[in-house]
């Protein structure tokens, strides 16, 4: 790590809990053909969404696009940093469940 990185919450990992709240590295692809959860890709997680980079609001067509998927509510979602940029880490309050990507995670109830 260089002088001056601020240390990865997640690690080495795309992903993070801190107690029930679900922290995620995200690489953002906006103007995609669909809306879609990719692969990890270093310690960050590929979302695709059809929405175009304008403004924050291929980040807000994200964020409701990840709600039913972690079955919360967008409220429950948190976008940390990133709004306006592809990388980008969001919080998830108390997800009810887990795309299969996460499968080394597991809920913490």
């Amino acid at each position: 790590m260089s002088r001056g990185q601020v240390k990865n919450a997640t690690g080495d990992s795309f992903f993070v809990w801190e107690g029930d709240v679900l922290v995620v590295n995200i690489l953002g692809k906006p103007s995609a053909a669909r809306d879609t959860i990719g692969k990890p890709k270093g310690t960050q997680l590929k979302i695709s969404v059809t929405a175009a980079p304008v403004a924050g609001k291929a980040t807000d067509h994200m964020v409701r696009f990840l709600a039913p998927q972690f079955g919360v509510a967008v409220a429950d979602i948190e976008v940390v940093f990133g709004r306006e940029n592809v990388n980008k880490q969001l919080r998830i309050k108390a997800p009810k469940k887990l795309p299969t990507v996460f499968a080394q995670g597991t809920l913490h109830f």
